[in-house]
């Protein structure tokens, strides 16, 4: 289904004190001490592996492996590939791994 320089949206899960203004389901912790919300992170496929993981690309640089059945991964959308084209890792990056 993937393939190495397809642009990916992930939906991290994240908790803190202060939600970042793209923070989505927000939701408050027991007790009040924080909160527990997602971020979608806009990846770059770098490898599709034998075993039916990915090679990730973040737009830092880093490498993330998932497996690609993973439910908070899918494929951007058109629209996400136009307008948030910015969110994305650029360049050769992808393929330097």
């Amino acid at each position: 289904m993937y393939k190495p320089g397809d642009r990916v949206v992930y939906l991290a899960d994240k908790h803190g004190n202060h939600p970042t203004p793209r923070a989505e389901k927000l939701d408050p912790e027991p007790y009040g001490e924080g909160y527990r919300y997602a971020v979608r992170k806009y990846w770059v496929v770098s490898e599709v592996r034998p075993d039916g993981t990915l090679a990730l690309l973040t737009r830092r640089g880093k490498q993330r492996i998932l497996s690609s059945s993973d439910n908070r991964l899918r494929p951007a959308s058109w629209w996400e590939r136009w307008f948030l084209a910015g969110r994305f890792p650029t360049g050769n990056e992808a393929f330097s791994g």
